[in-house]
């Protein structure tokens, strides 16, 4: 089995595992940075049984924002708490699905599996593609069977605000956000606009292709080795919040790499004056 079919599954895999004996749990994390939350375009249509999950209030900490950034890790406690209301149970297997190419299901993707969860993948291409496909969506909303889950952080590495600054010396440390952002031209969210110092830009936006599908295993190698990234140093990534940043984050894995990724990103860094600012390219 390869790593794309580990991580990623098509419409037709969904479809027909949905249809077996063993359906999946289908996660669908519908997300705007900015704007209200995709319950509504869920109520609208989405794939039969599948349940929402708010990422601003399952898959972060929002009480705990501000310096610890936009989206802080949730406490194991919680994300446990709610991963068992999204029906997942010690041997499911689960699918996270959204319609933005995957930007917002890879926060799911990666906590699961930093989380210690291995049976998860990332609908490849979204909502688009399972439209595409001709494949239907429904109205009828499923209320799931509670869960018995088993989660503990540490599956995965992860990076504090000094790890992240210390990395450039050692390692390729990845700004996951639009070049604009990364060049401090303009910042719509955060406080300070600009990037931490040594970062190189690698827009995630970059890793799919028109219909928001990954690019392919040699294509995604090819992009971060032209900036720098090799099998014999380290690699890490972030991104305005630590929700973007998931789904470079799988991109790397994706072309065999083994990523970091510093949740806190750039929200975190930005909200702590003493940070040094880097900007340009």
């Amino acid at each position: 089995m390869t790593a794309r079919d580990e991580i990623l599954a098509t419409p037709a895999q969904l479809a027909a595992e949905l249809a077996s004996g063993r359906p999946p749990v289908v996660l669908d994390v519908r997300w705007r940075l900015g704007g209200p939350d995709g319950w509504d375009e869920y109520v609208l249509g989405h794939i039969a049984g599948s349940v929402y999950v708010k990422l601003d209030l399952e898959l972060a900490d929002p009480w705990h924002a501000a310096t610890a950034g936009r989206h802080p890790l949730p406490t194991i406690e919680d994300f446990e708490n709610a991963a068992r209301n999204w029906g997942i149970r010690r041997d499911s297997r689960v699918v996270v699905v959204d319609d933005s190419k995957g930007l917002a299901a890879g926060r799911a993707w990666w906590l699961l599996r930093y989380a210690g969860f291995p049976e998860v993948r990332l609908l490849d291409g979204g909502l688009k593609a399972w439209r595409a496909a001709g494949l239907p969506l429904v109205t009828e909303i499923t209320v799931p069977e509670r869960g018995d889950v088993t989660l503990a952080y540490g599956a995965l590495p992860v990076l504090d605000i000094d790890g992240a600054a210390a990395f450039p010396e050692h390692g390729v440390l990845l700004d996951a956000r639009a070049r604009e952002r990364f060049r401090g031209e303009v910042e719509p969210v955060d406080p300070v606009a600009g990037h931490i110092p040594g970062a190189v830009n690698a827009p995630t936006t970059e890793n799919v292709d028109e219909s928001g599908a990954f690019l392919d295993a040699a294509a995604l190698r090819a992009r971060f080795e032209a900036l720098g990234v090799s099998d014999d140093g380290a690699v890490a990534v972030y991104c305005g919040s630590g929700v973007t940043a998931a789904h470079e984050a799988i991109a790397l894995t994706l072309a065999g790499f083994r990523p970091v990724l510093y949740p806190g990103s750039w929200s975190e860094w930005s909200n702590h004056p003493d940070r040094p600012v880097a900007v340009g390219d």
